[in-house]
């Protein structure tokens, strides 16, 4: 089933998911969801019809038949609050806070498109191209990094973004991101890639402590006491911040700057059944 974010009627994934369950489960029917629910027969098939909406009284049970938590089950509420709201400006307020949970769009690299990770300017340059208008100038753009390269590898950097698909030629032979956002997926090649490129960034940040004065940057590190519960809520809380920050970015009209971002989090004594 597509992710519950590509949805904006809160009957669809329902539907999609009955459906899936008696594709794996012939014997699977509307009287079995009905009964998970809470409905009698006739309403499912009403509801997957679209001839209804879910029950207050349902709502959890939904929640929990399509597996949600979290951000995802609180856009799906959002959803059923948007079909049944008949007020226009009620609806479009419940609309804009859906839309706020949702993702930014990502491109997924493939296996071939790892290289981006390579070397970390490679990535830097790439988000550079927003700040240059797409003016590729060698000398100009290795002069502005932070570590400073050298022109040469400037130029590689964006044969190879070329040659991935990373990046496009524009008008006035300028060139264009082909997405504003990536996202790498699984497999073994993939992740020893990103970890390659994470250290790298990791290196960087430790630098920075000398490279840059406070005003210019911020590092902060803290300890923490926690059980499995709450190190599994941080973790959940970073990514929803590394989400609130992508789409902070996309209300960016003219970037004057790259800025890196890492974030880590990570045992320094485990707990006792983990040794």
């Amino acid at each position: 089933m597509r992710s519950i974010f590509e949805y904006l009627d809160y009957r669809d994934p329902l539907k999609d998911a009955f459906e899936e369950r008696k594709a794996s489960m012939p014997f699977y029917g509307y009287r079995m969801m009905a009964e998970t629910l809470g409905l009698d027969t006739s309403y499912i098939f009403r509801l997957l019809q679209k001839d209804t909406h879910l029950p207050a009284r349902c709502q959890s049970r939904a929640i929990s038949f399509l597996g949600l938590s979290g951000r995802s089950s609180e856009y799906f509420t959002l959803m059923v609050a948007y079909a049944r709201e008949r007020n226009s400006k009620a609806r479009k307020e419940i609309l804009d806070k859906a839309m706020a949970l949702r993702d930014v769009a990502r491109h997924q690299l493939l296996d071939g498109e790892v290289a981006y990770f390579q070397d970390w300017w490679i990535v830097a340059l790439r988000s550079m191209l927003e700040i240059v208008d797409g003016k590729v100038v060698p000398k100009e753009l290795a002069s502005r990094l932070n570590p400073p390269i050298s022109e040469e590898d400037v130029t590689r950097a964006f044969a190879l973004l070329q040659g991935l698909g990373l990046v496009k030629r524009a008008s006035s032979n300028r060139l264009a991101l082909s997405d504003t956002h990536l996202t790498v997926g699984t497999g073994i090649e993939k992740v020893q890639a990103v970890r390659h490129y994470q250290r790298q960034i990791l290196a960087l940040a430790a630098e920075s402590l000398d490279r840059f004065s406070p005003e210019r940057r911020d590092v902060s590190v803290i300890t923490l006491a926690v059980d499995a519960e709450k190190a599994l809520l941080i973790k959940e809380m970073l990514r929803e911040c590394r989400r609130q920050i992508q789409k902070c970015v996309e209300e960016v009209p003219h970037p004057d700057r790259v800025m890196q971002m890492a974030m880590a989090f990570f045992p320094v004594c485990e707990a006792k059944d983990k040794v």
